[in-house]
């Protein structure tokens, strides 16, 4: 059978970061204005691979800038409420059909027990599940596919790895492992049934 990994931010749950900051700031605009000025992504990211919030926010001139991203964690449930359902489903058909199924998430440390509050069903859904926050790597590094492999006992190209990111599915390859490009639960759907796998 198949080892079936998955990504889960913009795979399994909608991340959408600006709503932490749409109350604070008046609006949708206000709040991506924000993510633009402070280059959120790329703190986030270095968030992602074990960096704490409240060092990262140090770094933003701003004085209230600075304290709007040092609040993120705080507000962090707000930017994950949504769990995209489709990909729930297949997951469930592809556990059906008996293959395993594993997780590979850039997420921070910080913010990862809000999620599984949020959605309890990641708590269970993964024979094994490796958080970059927490093993300070973070994908593409082909060090984080390996730790899924060891832990999990499987051979990289055993492996099909499901990402919304195409420089993560390229690291995946790049690993050995089969990879598809997310973009919707139904295209997924067709690249699965396409493999055989559903």
């Amino acid at each position: 059978m198949k080892t079936i990994v998955f990504d889960i931010g913009n795979v399994l749950v909608r991340w959408q970061p600006h709503l932490a900051f749409v109350g604070p700031l008046g609006s949708h605009e206000a709040a991506e204005a924000f993510l633009q000025r402070t280059d959120f992504a790329a703190l986030n990211l270095r968030a992602d691979g074990g960096e704490r919030f409240a060092d990262l926010a140090a770094e933003i001139p701003d004085p209230a800038d600075r304290a709007l991203f040092a609040a993120y964690p705080a507000a962090y449930h707000l930017t994950i409420a949504e769990a995209i359902e489709g990909t729930w489903a297949l997951m469930d058909r592809l556990r059906a059909k008996g293959h395993p199924i594993h997780a590979i998430t850039n997420w921070s440390s910080e913010t990862w027990g809000t999620g599984l509050a949020l959605h309890p069903r990641l708590a269970s859904a993964f024979g094994v599940t490796v958080v970059s926050g927490q093993e300070r790597v973070l994908k593409p590094d082909p060090a984080i596919f390996g730790l899924l492999c060891a832990r999990a006992g499987v051979a990289a190209p055993d492996c099909l790895f499901i990402d919304d990111s195409p420089k993560n599915v390229a690291g995946a390859r790049a690993a050995g492992m089969e990879a598809i490009h997310f973009t919707a639960p139904e295209a997924l759907e067709a690249a699965l049934t396409e493999r055989g796998l559903l």
